[in-house]
């Protein structure tokens, strides 16, 4: 993505994973905010680490001041193993963070299956992990039993979704988010993958980032 990204070869439950870590955008002699991990949408329908929405997600938490980690589940591109149903993708995704993010502050996000494995990996580490941030994008709500959020999450969080996605409807996350009483922001007219509204979607996310 930048001169600032470094390729990772990361342990999980099945074998290798393939990462990436892009550094955080800091003044000089400061110390980035923290460690984003990023989970990408479903392995199965073409979905890595190099999806469009995952890279502006790590786009904007380089912006914001974070180093973020993304990475390819098992299965897919250079990473061993093969897809488990979501149950091995969210430990895929907790054996990152732990190798990528052992201490200090957290932020947790994802796109569409990727927002599946994250909210169940929040549920996991919260509260004894120090988490500042979670962005679920699109998240796959119709197809997946998406964790609910704890409610000291809830100011933490950011919920998008595309007014007009044809692959998770918006009537499906608002039924997730309803009984939690966790806020939505919908992005008119927006697609699953909001294109021609990438801009849009990295600004609104690093208005959610500002400390």
């Amino acid at each position: 993505m930048n001169a600032q990204t470094l390729k990772l070869e990361l342990l999980g439950p099945s074998g290798a994973l393939q990462g990436l870590r892009d550094s955080a955008v800091v003044p000089e002699g400061n110390a980035p905010r923290g460690v984003a991990i990023i989970a990408h949408p479903h392995p199965l329908f073409g979905g890595t680490m190099d999806n469009k929405v995952v890279q502006t997600l790590a786009r904007a938490f380089v912006q914001s001041g974070w180093d973020a980690v993304r990475f390819n589940f098992r299965g897919v591109g250079g990473s061993a193993g093969v897809w488990d149903e979501g149950r091995g993708e969210i430990d895929d995704f907790l054996a990152v963070l732990e190798q990528q993010a052992p201490h200090g502050p957290i932020a947790i996000a994802g796109f569409s299956f990727g927002a599946y494995v994250a909210s169940h990996a929040l549920r996991a580490v919260w509260p004894s992990r120090v988490v500042e941030r979670v962005v679920l994008v699109g998240t796959a709500a119709s197809r997946f039993q998406v964790a609910e959020l704890a409610a000291d999450a809830h100011e933490r969080a950011l919920i998008l979704h595309g007014e007009q996605d044809d692959t998770v409807p918006l009537a499906a996350v608002m039924d997730w988010a309803r009984p939690q009483s966790l806020p939505v922001t919908v992005v008119p007219g927006g697609g699953h993958f909001f294109h021609g509204q990438l801009p849009l979607l990295k600004a609104l996310v690093v208005r959610h980032l500002r400390p």
